[in-house]
């Protein structure tokens, strides 16, 4: 294949820099520009020239012969001080030499099409340098050495020792024995649905750790949503006063929720106004509101529901979780608890003081089902959910079909169904405009 290039490192200045390349031409490249090559995966020092022989920089280079690297190529790693000009031109001089640059991710790429990792595994490698929190990056070396892989894969092996035989069943239809019912195909149909159901709940477990959960806070202005935020935020990162209408444009701010990403939004008070500034400020926030997980209503229980409460409230996007934030307990007096109100979940707290908050916090995680501490949780994308949710659609249509038609044909398809879905997950049945996503999200330099 094509030798590639790439700056390893992220942008910016560092006290260390490093150019990697793969393929073919690799170990040549580097003779050229370190003047010999290190014995493999031994560290050697080397001045790094341009054409005329001139020092570029000075630092370690790094060989590793195919098919002992992280792509299953040759791979040289040049790593020398982190100036971007100088990476730049290392970068350069490889290209003159017969390398081309990199697309993004095209180092795991390569190592997935060299069978050095699977797709699940390759797609942890980005996870973990996106990882937000300590959970997530746990989870995300998981699933970089294997754990939600070697879960799909026993899945998939069970699977595929079930549709032989049920397919070898067929053929003896015409036999008095019953191979199905005397196999209790049924009952290994329906284990395979709880193991399945197991590692749905780990993967979507993972994919709040990923993605983490949006929270967009509305009302009244002067309900104390400001204070609300900064409440969540650990400091005042929202301006608080007694002056209707001092949040103009969304306030953003990330936070982590026992280890749950957790990105807030500050709105204007949605009223009518007519400040053109302040009415641009209320058409963002109706547009913030249509992206949220989970909406906080707050409302200034010191004055009571009034009519404009509720014409928010039926503003408010209807698919969208809500919970009534009861602000100001500590005007009222009243107890600070979660209550459900006319199927309405409403939490009874107090902005300026903090009561209440723990029981806002439990609320927004479990309102998406997370738990937190869950041991076994390896990260997850929307598209291994959905893969997932496919298999187990096939499996059970293929239950229902054995158990009211005897139709095992109808079984042995939807188990085929199931087979291919999996196998999405891994990268065992994928297919090119899959693979160029996945991989063009990367950084450059995986």
């Amino acid at each position: 294949m094509e030798t590639i290039v790439a700056i390893a490192t992220a942008p910016g200045k560092g006290g260390v820099g490093i150019v990697r390349l793969s393929g073919d031409k690799s170990a040549d490249i580097a003779k050229q520009i370190c003047g010999k090559l290190p014995s493999p995966r031994y560290a050697q020092f080397s001045h790094f020239k341009d054409h005329d022989g001139d020092i570029i920089d000075s630092g370690v280079v790094l060989y590793f012969p195919n098919p002992a690297s992280f792509t299953g190529e040759d791979v040289i790693e040049l790593q020398g001080h982190g100036s971007p000009l100088v990476l730049d031109l290392l970068c350069q001089r490889a290209i003159k030499l017969g390398a081309r640059m990199a697309r993004p991710g095209e180092f795991s790429e390569r190592a997935f099409l060299n069978n050095k990792m699977d797709l699940a595994q390759a797609e942890a490698v980005a996870d973990l340098i996106d990882s937000e929190t300590e959970q997530a990056a746990r989870s995300a070396i998981r699933s970089l050495q294997g754990e939600f892989s070697r879960r799909i894969n026993a899945l998939l092996e069970q699977l595929t020792e079930l549709r032989m035989f049920v397919e070898a069943s067929i053929d003896f239809s015409d036999e008095e024995i019953d191979f199905l019912a005397e196999a209790q195909v049924a009952q290994q149909v329906q284990d395979l649905l709880v193991i399945l159901d197991s590692i749905q709940a780990s993967a979507q477990q993972g994919r709040l750790l990923r993605e983490g959960m949006n929270v967009v806070l509305a009302g009244q202005p002067n309900a104390g949503k400001s204070s609300l935020h900064n409440q969540l935020a650990g400091h005042d990162a929202a301006i608080v006063t007694d002056v209707a209408g001092t949040t103009r444009d969304i306030l953003r701010e990330q936070i982590h929720l026992e280890g749950l990403p957790l990105r807030i939004s500050d709105t204007a008070g949605l009223h009518d106004s007519p400040d053109e500034v302040e009415r641009e400020g209320i058409r963002r926030t109706h547009a913030e509101l249509a992206q949220a997980d989970h909406i906080l209503m707050v409302l200034d229980d010191s004055k009571g529901d009034d009519d404009k409460d509720q014409e928010i409230m039926s503003l408010l996007p209807k698919d969208i979780p809500l919970t009534l934030i009861r602000n100001k307990a500590d005007k009222t007096g009243h107890p600070i608890e979660l209550v459900l109100e006319n199927n309405q979940t409403s939490i009874y707290l107090s902005a300026k003081t903090g009561e209440g908050m723990a029981l806002l916090k439990q609320r927004l995680c479990e309102s998406v089902g997370y738990h937190p501490q869950e041991e076994g949780v390896f990260i997850a994308r929307r598209r291994h959910l959905d893969a997932l949710s496919r298999a187990r659609t096939a499996i059970d249509t293929g239950y229902h079909c054995l158990e009211g038609m005897g139709a095992g044909e109808l079984l042995a398809e939807e188990l085929r169904i199931a087979q291919q879905a999996l196998g999405e997950i891994t990268g065992t049945f994928t297919n090119d405009d899959l693979l160029s996503k996945i991989f063009s999200s990367f950084c450059i330099g995986k």
